[in-house]
């Protein structure tokens, strides 16, 4: 059985990958910046207990992130390199391409950690996709809103998890007293792990349409397009996903999937599975940006329902330098439905149905009672989920909608 380098949790509690890894019978070093992180959340240190090893790199300093692992390498051959965090996609190829291990090459790798570059990439290409600006001051931001015209949409260039996303409307928005135009930058994002954001953000048009995710995975520069992934968001201005399905069949699969092979092949994508979130246009598809990893959120657990096989078991392979052999088309359809608190304070009490359907697949809760919770602006503000599969998709939501209303929740 093989042993296998993971950095970091997606999310800092999604232990999926490491059930996937041990169910297979292989082993895992596990790397760190702050294990202090992990070991305040009591769920995920059983899962940590069962790594090899744990390597923790303070400040994640490259030459000292290398120097770690190629000596648990030498103690233990690492065979496949695994990484589900945005912010370590960049080491996590240089270590790779430095053990000679399959995985997104570090260029491809360097380029999708900016938004702005990818969409200078595509630019060159000549790639559909909204029109843009780079915004490094406040006045630059202003000028990028004026010469786009509204509606516009704000993010970090290295951002992920919609966090701090902006979404301007209308003239009031502009208002000096009431937007956040001329005091935006700069914004102390904290990315955690000692990673801040750069503070360089990406002005784009706002295009209207349906959003979807499309999830792929690549050998050798070879993409197998796995399905469409239709997203529900909570009301506006939240940019927080209230569910999706997959797959889905209201699109236009075939130039989807064309699209994104464009795109991935436009980026260079060479190696793993990747996760690209796109808007349905009046114009056809555009993207709205790429994810060089396996969709985050719990999403992958969709897959596993609606193919009846776990993907994380696929991506394990896939970095062993493995052909994961995937079905043609998923044989149920899956939905999920994450909910959230209205107002802003102390989650309470949280009461979760007792009479479930036995459609649901799974459900789990992410805040406490005691937490601090408030209304939905980025994912990281839901409180929990359920995930349903049915043969029709019409069922599974159903039975989603029914256990959320079935929710007590009570924020003081």
């Amino acid at each position: 059985m093989a042993h296998l380098l993971l950095m970091e949790l997606p999310g800092g509690d999604d232990t999926d990958i490491i059930d996937a890894i041990l169910d297979q019978g292989h082993s895992f070093t596990f790397l760190t910046a702050d294990l202090a992180y992990y070991r305040a959340r009591p769920a995920v240190i059983p899962s940590l207990e069962r790594a090899r090893n744990i390597l923790e790199v303070s400040g994640f300093d490259y030459a000292a992130v290398e120097t770690a692992v190629l000596a648990a390498h030498a103690r233990h051959p690492i065979a496949g390199v695994l990484c589900l965090v945005d912010i370590r996609m960049i080491e996590a190829s240089r270590l790779a391409h430095r053990l000679s291990l399959p995985f997104l090459n570090p260029d491809s790798a360097r380029l999708l950690r900016d938004k702005y570059a990818v969409r200078q990439c595509l630019s060159e290409q000549g790639l559909a996709q909204p029109l843009y600006r780079l915004a490094t001051d406040n006045r630059e931001l202003r000028t990028a809103t004026e010469a786009l015209g509204l509606p516009v949409i704000i993010k970090p260039t290295d951002g992920y998890g919609s966090q701090n996303v902006v979404l301007l409307r209308d003239a009031e928005d502009l208002n000096p007293l009431l937007g956040p135009v001329d005091d935006f930058l700069p914004q102390h994002l904290d990315y955690g792990f000692g990673v801040w954001a750069n503070d360089r953000l990406l002005v784009e048009r706002f295009i209207p349409g349906p959003m979807i995710g499309c999830d792929t995975l690549s050998i050798n520069g070879r993409h197998r397009f796995l399905g469409i992934n239709e997203k529900l968001y909570f009301p506006p201005p939240s940019f927080a996903i209230r569910g999706s399905c997959f797959p889905s069949d209201r699109f236009d699969s075939e130039t989807i999937q064309d699209y994104v092979t464009q795109v991935l092949d436009a980026v260079g994508f060479d190696w793993g599975m990747a996760h690209l979130e796109i808007v349905v246009s009046a114009q056809g598809p555009m993207l709205v940006e790429i994810n060089p990893r396996l969709v985050g959120a719990r999403i992958p657990r969709l897959l596993n329902l609606a193919f009846q096989r776990s993907i994380h078991a696929d991506l394990v392979a896939l970095h062993l330098g493995q052909q994961p052999e995937l079905p043609q088309q998923a044989s149920r359809h899956a939905v999920s439905r994450w909910f959230a608190a209205d107002r802003s304070g102390t989650l309470s009490a949280l009461n979760l149905p007792t009479n479930i359907d036995p459609l649901v697949a799974c459900h789990d809760v992410v805040h406490r009672a005691g937490s601090r919770v408030q209304p939905p602006r980025n994912n990281g503000d839901r409180i929990g989920f359920v995930m349903t599969a049915a043969p029709s998709r019409e069922a599974a939501e159903d039975a989603a909608e029914a256990f959320i209303r079935g929710i007590g929740l009570s924020v003081t």
